[in-house]
């Protein structure tokens, strides 16, 4: 028993210095320099609350919050439709059903700067070439160049990428609704639509909860996506707070006015996650 003890206490302990190091005293250490006016270098002195109240008048500061969260609402949505509908899709009884799943899930494992990096070659040469030769104007320039429609690029490229693991949970509710149940729907004569809503849904409402709640946080903190897509452009159109925050802190010399602008988006992440839970669990209960 003893010997158990002590396994456990090598386990647990190193793990948690190490969360602690490189987790913990990081986060604490940007929250205490939130209210001084260090730029990343050199001396500080306190400030207070200055930061705080500075953010909340930067008006590229409320740019990047309007974009990020029309990005990740748009977004959450679209992975959650698309996953759902390919997972039922996956979860009928045909032919190379496992290697189907195996090739849906294949943009999980991929890198998101690679496969940004190859969506950026798509968007600007190879769509407008073929767009070109088929005389469709409206495709024949990069969409990524243009301030009102490189932000569907980049949600094209998040939803196409992230549709696969939010799949693989669609699939394992899927796997929990036992046969019976569509059968005895169908003797009643219920129809496709009918099985879904009434059956499908109510059934896998706690896994739909989980998928709109990872995905929300997912890309409300959207970064790799726009560094390899648009750089935040053009200009500042696509410019998200998680890029904001890194390029103001480590680039731009205001590590502690980003460092507070990162507290508030943390808090304001926190508060939109616990909302959606509460709404969603009230859901399932009514389900």
């Amino acid at each position: 028993m003893k010997g158990k003890d002590n396994a456990y206490f090598w386990m647990t302990v190193p793990a948690l210095i190490l969360f602690f190091i490189f987790h913990t005293y990081p986060a604490l250490q940007g929250i205490f320099y939130s209210f001084t006016d260090w730029k990343g270098y050199g001396d500080w002195s306190f400030v207070g609350l200055k930061n705080y109240f500075n953010v909340f008048q930067d008006v590229r500061a409320w740019s990047a919050y309007l974009f990020t969260f029309q990005f990740a609402i748009v977004s959450t949505i679209l992975v959650n439709v698309f996953s759902l509908v390919v997972a039922i899709g996956l979860n009928a009884k045909i032919k190379f059903q496992k290697t189907l799943r195996a090739i849906y899930f294949l943009p999980n494992i991929l890198s998101i700067l690679i496969v940004a990096y190859i969506f950026n070659f798509i968007f600007a040469h190879f769509i407008p070439q073929i767009a070109d030769s088929l005389g469709l104007t409206a495709l024949s320039k990069n969409i990524l160049g243009d301030p009102d429609l490189a932000w569907f690029g980049i949600v094209i490229v998040a939803v196409w990428q992230a549709v696969a693991f939010n799949t693989i949970l669609y699939l394992a509710g899927l796997a929990t609704i036992q046969d019976d149940l569509y059968e005895a729907a169908s003797i009643d004569g219920a129809g496709a639509w009918k099985k879904f809503w009434k059956i499908t849904f109510p059934m896998i409402a706690p896994f739909f909860t989980i998928n709109m709640v990872l995905a929300m946080k997912n890309f409300l903190m959207v970064f790799d996506h726009i560094i390899a897509l648009t750089g935040g452009g053009p200009g500042q159109a696509t410019e998200s707070i998680s890029l904001l925050i890194y390029r103001g802190g480590f680039q731009g010399g205001e590590f502690a006015y980003q460092s507070a602008n990162a507290v508030i988006y943390f808090i304001v992440i926190l508060i939109v996650s616990i909302v959606q839970i509460r709404i969603l669990q009230r859901r399932e209960v009514q389900a």
